[in-house]
């Protein structure tokens, strides 16, 4: 097999780093172009620092077709302006790692729609697909923590998620709340019940417990908001996401181990733990480990994933590899960085 010719839009920006440090390595790729307007004709490590030695790439202004798929690494709104703005191939595979085609209702694009990339949900779908939206990094690790029970119409009609992501999930651009001076020995909620990410998690859920997803007049967001209360927070550390959900649940501990061992039995990302787990377990790497604890009649669900990979890039070349006929795991043989 010749090696996968790929372009990256977007690619100065955290996920485009992460993005680059993965297919650099990976055994099938041939990196064609790393776009950045800002950056064109700069090495890729004089804005990833930490791949001087790992490569000679430059950035590149120009865009073209001339590869076989393209990621898009850009931010919420922008991949949609920039697919109208400029005529990709249609033999060209997409992965969009922003918002943009991830809602039931906006993923049509060149008489294809756009799947649902979360490999434990939809794997088959994506071996076939032309397009992809790659989930959302909150999105990701809620849905893990959920789906097992949604596959057997277990979840009660209110699900109960306190979760707390790393500074990176907010993006390169600094902003008030990413100041290290501000984050650093803080948190803080935001965006309680009404966070972007309740529209695909809902979404998702309703595809296994039909009917979960109310039906009323109220937007997508308000009626998943009835069922899931969500309270994401913002941590004083640079990557990773842990959340602590909690469910009325019939099942014994037992019953729900089987139950999540089952599910994920062909996924070889995502973990069950009997043991209490840690974000460091995760982070620089593409797992999902979970931890469940009954308490009378509570199912707490635990779930760490690193934001950046798992919830964003290594999702992404996961995805690649499933659209490509190759292991799920090719080129993703991270580490975690210990303690």
């Amino acid at each position: 097999m010749s090696k996968i010719k790929v372009g990256i839009v977007g690619s100065a920006g955290y996920t485009g780093g992460e993005l680059l440090r993965v297919l650099i390595y990976h055994p099938d790729v041939e990196i064609v172009f790393a776009n950045s307007a800002s950056n064109a004709g700069n090495k890729l490590y004089d804005v990833h620092n930490d791949l001087y030695g790992d490569t000679e790439l430059t950035f590149s202004s120009d865009f073209h077709s001339e590869v076989d798929v393209l990621f898009l690494c850009v931010g919420h709104g922008d991949a949609r302006k920039f697919l109208d703005a400029n005529a990709v191939a249609h033999h060209v595979k997409i992965i969009d790692l922003s918002q943009d085609y991830r809602l039931r209702a906006n993923t049509a694009y060149q008489g294809d729609n756009f799947v649902y990339g979360l490999p434990e949900l939809n794997k088959e779908a994506i071996k076939q697909a032309q397009y992809i939206a790659n989930p959302g990094c909150f999105a990701t690790n809620i849905q893990l923590a959920l789906l097992p029970l949604a596959s057997k119409s277990l979840l009660p009609d209110a699900v109960h998620i306190n979760a707390t992501t790393g500074s990176t999930g907010a993006g390169q651009k600094p902003g008030a709340t990413t100041h290290f001076s501000w984050r650093n020995n803080n948190l803080s909620a935001y965006k309680s019940f009404e966070h972007q990410h309740l529209q695909e998690i809902s979404e998702s859920l309703d595809q296994l417990q039909s009917g979960f997803l109310p039906l009323s007049d109220k937007s997508l967001l308000a009626r998943a908001a009835e069922k899931i209360h969500f309270v994401p927070q913002r941590g004083d550390f640079a990557r990773g996401i842990f959340s602590a959900i909690y469910v009325d649940c019939a099942l014994r501990e037992d019953e729900a181990y089987d139950l999540y061992e089952s599910f994920y039995a062909a996924h070889p990302f995502t973990w069950v733990s009997k043991a209490n787990i840690d974000l460091k377990q995760v982070v620089n790497t593409n797992k999902s480990i979970l931890h469940l604890e009954k308490h009378g009649n509570q199912l707490l669900i635990l779930n760490a994933t690193d934001n950046l990979l798992k919830g964003a890039s290594g999702q992404a070349v996961q995805n690649m590899n499933l659209m490509f006929g190759l292991d799920e795991r090719t080129g993703l043989n991270l580490k975690s960085v210990g303690f």
